[in-house]
């Protein structure tokens, strides 16, 4: 979660990146995916108010929170 805010608009923000499978009306893979509140996952999708390199940023700082939230909570694991 990258602002912090923890109100129930969490939602999974997939990779906008061709690396983890992003293409022309393509998801990314659904383990490339980042917990974001609403309103970041629109300002990393639609948003006007970052660059690309800050969006991209704030997916990738998000990602490896999500990563570490579902390693810490069992959700993931390596077996």
């Amino acid at each position: 979660m990258h602002c912090g805010i923890q109100n129930g608009t969490i939602v999974a923000a997939h990779s906008n990146w061709s690396r983890h499978g992003k293409g022309m009306s393509i998801k990314a893979h659904d383990c490339f995916i980042a917990f974001l509140c609403s309103s970041c996952h629109h300002e990393i999708d639609q948003g006007s108010k970052l660059t690309k390199v800050e969006r991209q940023q704030m997916w990738q700082d998000a990602f490896e929170k999500t990563l570490l939230h579902l390693w810490q909570t069992e959700k993931l694991a390596v077996k």
